[in-house]
């Protein structure tokens, strides 16, 4: 994700955390600093990083439960609005959904019972509302702080956990994707509500609301495109008609080309045509602005570009251009050469082709 840095791997699990965090802790630092002073500024920070800990192991609850079914994770990200694990791909039955979304909340009770049992906390929610008192109970603000994760968690709404219960339970009764519809529905009108209610003096609100909505709309999307794709191949949506940079050339040279055709972004060929990376448009402007026309393209090509060969599913490319956030996904005959790329623009021009066929 952009504007993330890898902080650890555990167990072949990036963990990422995403600069916007760092702003979240300065706003709560800097906000107790000016309403009580320096050491509620402290207490406050503190406690921010010892939930997100606790939003860290709910998410590795996902992962180990994943695992379980052979999916991997290859990062989480660290975000504001809490912890992002970026599956390899979602459980093929709903019951296998539901365990592996109800395994992050669990984790979160796990964490409040030992809090309480061993440690001596108290489910006080008052706890929460003493951020401005530095001798408050930390462990009865992180115990309540787990089970209000849980509950927060457990809405039916994506990209919560409680979503993804909703939409396998649904899918129990009806298709995979009439349920993410369904579930999406759900998430979206909560999200207006939710909006409703912040509009009356709880910006924080708004910002929840806007995020869930957007996440059920994504999910819905994304089904839905999985779900066109299959039945068709990689070379069934490649690009085939393409122009090519070279090694040697620079950023003048993927200019021209790009005034020259269509295309938007230009892979970086070999002389045996095997791929080396992919300029875009975006990178290109940029380089153009900091770096000038003469700098070589080999200096700033995304190299991380999946390759798969024609014979790919496409649901699985698609897969690959979601989950890995690819800005393309290259076609290799099996001499490895380049015969094609996919771009997300390409696959929904595509797929909004074959909906006008069957209208």
């Amino acid at each position: 994700m952009a504007w993330s840095f890898r902080l650890l791997t555990v167990a072949g699990t990036e963990v990422r955390v995403h600069l916007t965090f760092f702003l979240l802790l300065a706003w709560f630092g800097a906000v107790q600093w000016m309403a009580v002073g320096p050491e509620a500024a402290v207490f406050a920070v503190v406690f921010i990083v010892l939930l997100f800990l606790c939003v860290l192991l709910h998410e590795f609850g996902h992962v180990f439960a994943a695992r379980r079914y052979g999916i991997r994770t290859p990062d989480i990200t660290l975000l504001p609005i809490g912890g992002l694990a970026s599956l390899e791909r979602m459980p093929e039955k709903p019951s296998q959904e539901v365990f592996v979304a109800l395994a992050g909340p669990a984790v979160n009770v796990v964490i409040a019972f030992i809090l309480v049992v061993f440690a001596g906390a108290r489910l006080d929610p008052a706890a929460l509302n003493l951020m401005e008192n530095p001798a408050s109970d930390m462990l009865s603000r992180i115990a309540i702080a787990n089970v209000a994760l849980v509950v927060f968690n457990l809405i039916p709404a994506f990209p919560m956990d409680g979503g993804r219960v909703l939409r396998a339970l649904l899918a129990m009764r009806m298709g995979f994707v009439r349920a993410t519809r369904t579930a999406a529905v759900v998430g979206q009108s909560l999200a207006i509500f939710l909006g409703f209610i912040g509009l009356l003096g709880n910006p924080l609100l708004i910002l929840i609301a806007v995020f869930v909505y957007l996440a059920a709309t994504a999910e819905s999307q994304y089904v839905e495109m999985r779900s066109l794709a299959r039945g068709y191949l990689a070379r069934d949506a490649m690009i085939t008609k393409f122009e090519a940079l070279t090694p040697t050339s620079t950023a003048d040279d993927a200019v021209a080309l790009l005034l020259r055709t269509t295309q938007q972004e230009f892979p970086v060929l070999d002389q045996f045509s095997r791929l080396q990376g992919l300029v875009t448009r975006d990178a290109l402007i940029e380089v153009l602005r900091d770096r000038g026309g003469s700098t070589p393209v080999v200096e700033f090509m995304y190299k991380d570009v999946p390759i798969v060969a024609g014979t790919a599913t496409l649901d699985n490319v698609v897969q690959m251009l979601q989950q890995k956030r690819a800005r393309a996904v290259a076609v290799a005959d099996p001499d490895n050469r380049l015969v094609g790329f996919i771009t997300p623009e390409n696959f929904a021009e595509m797929m909004m082709v074959g909906r006008a066929r069957e209208v």
